[in-house]
């Protein structure tokens, strides 16, 4: 009996923590990365990279995930041999980001390998919406 209601305790956490997406993080992915990357690049030990381009390992993550989406980052960069990419997802401005701006100084401030990319604080409408600035994709080295 305790682990069923560990179990619908654990279900109703995370169903609660998606109901405040707007959309699922790998409509963003692949709204973004389609035309750029591989969309979920399997690595040799089993993590997938969420874009992986000719330059960039980009992890993608909600803003409030910002910490995880660091070490994640730097990981698929090492496996890769690539630079290392974070796309922060900015669905409200208000909410998330101070999140953006811890991960910028954390980058800035250790000097980071790291590319913090600018996602919009809309939703994807279709898959050929951009999620970064424009300038960004010419300044990715």
């Amino acid at each position: 009996m305790k682990k069923f209601t560990v179990m619908i305790a654990l279900l109703a956490v995370s169903t609660f923590s998606n109901a405040k997406r707007i959309q699922h993080e790998r409509v963003y992915q692949e709204a973004w990365c389609k035309g750029r990357g591989v969309v979920e690049y399997r690595l040799p030990d089993k993590t997938r990279v969420d874009c992986l381009t000719g330059t960039h390992a980009i992890e993608f993550d909600f803003a409030d995930k910002w910490a995880e989406s660091i070490g994640q980052s730097l990981h698929y960069g090492l496996m890769t041999g690539k630079r290392a990419g974070i796309m922060l997802i900015v669905e409200d401005p208000e909410r998330d980001l101070k999140y953006v701006e811890r991960v910028r100084k954390l980058i800035w401030g250790l000097n980071l390998p790291i590319d913090l990319l600018n996602s919009l604080p809309d939703p994807p409408r279709n898959s050929d919406r951009s999620f970064i600035n424009e300038n960004d994709l010419t300044n990715l080295n």
